[in-house]
């Protein structure tokens, strides 16, 4: 299938939340430093990883090229990937019960230059208990996800709710992101080259 798009990124989530919408993509991971800048809010943070991520993907390329970056927040707090057992199991703790913020930002550049989005959703999980927390990492599913958890696998069960957008809290705000591809033109719910795809007009 033609890629319509460069994916500036490992994230199997990613590349399937484009898939849904019908957008073949060339994969193309990246390296950024991630570090925090000092003082960084957590949206100048997730936004400024996306665009470099976009950036760095563009080169050399053809096609439009979309970066994304996801920062689990408490407090202000941005949560990474968890070290180990024990601190994986202090962050959900810390999580536990409560609220909590998932930024998510998207870059795309294009014809358009670079335009770019940042999505943030209000996440509440249920109180968790330590054997839970102990037997959840034990399925191996937290060990490279911000925050220790991630909502689309086994820590569904966890969620009481959510205030924003499912989609963006797994990797990629697909409402703000298609509208981002539209302006590239992008087009969207691709069948391949026999059947009639939606064309990006349509999105704008």
């Amino acid at each position: 299938m033609t890629a319509h798009l460069r994916l500036a990124s490992a994230s199997p989530r990613r590349r399937e939340l484009l898939a849904s919408i019908g957008v073949p993509v060339e994969v193309c991971p990246v390296d950024v430093d991630e570090t925090p800048l000092p003082g960084e809010s957590p949206a100048d943070y997730v936004t400024r990883l996306a665009r470099a991520k976009a950036l760095a993907g563009a080169r050399d390329a053809t096609l439009p090229t979309l970066g994304s970056d996801t920062a689990v927040v408490r407090d202000g707090e941005i949560l990474g990937k968890p070290r180990d057992r024990e601190h994986a199991a202090a962050m959900l703790r810390s999580l536990s019960g409560r609220d909590h913020e998932v930024l998510t930002a998207a870059a795309v550049t294009g014809p358009e230059g670079l335009l770019e989005a940042c999505v943030t959703t209000r996440v509440f999980l249920r109180v968790i208990g330590d054997a839970e927390i102990d037997a959840y990492w034990d399925t191996g599913e937290p060990a490279d996800k911000a925050g220790g958890y991630a909502i689309q696998g086994l820590a569904a069960v966890f969620v009481a709710r959510i205030e924003g957008s499912h989609s963006a809290v797994v990797g990629l705000p697909l409402f703000e992101t298609a509208a981002l591809l539209a302006r590239q033109g992008v087009p969207l719910w691709y069948r391949g080259e026999s059947s009639g795809s939606m064309s990006s007009g349509a999105m704008s």
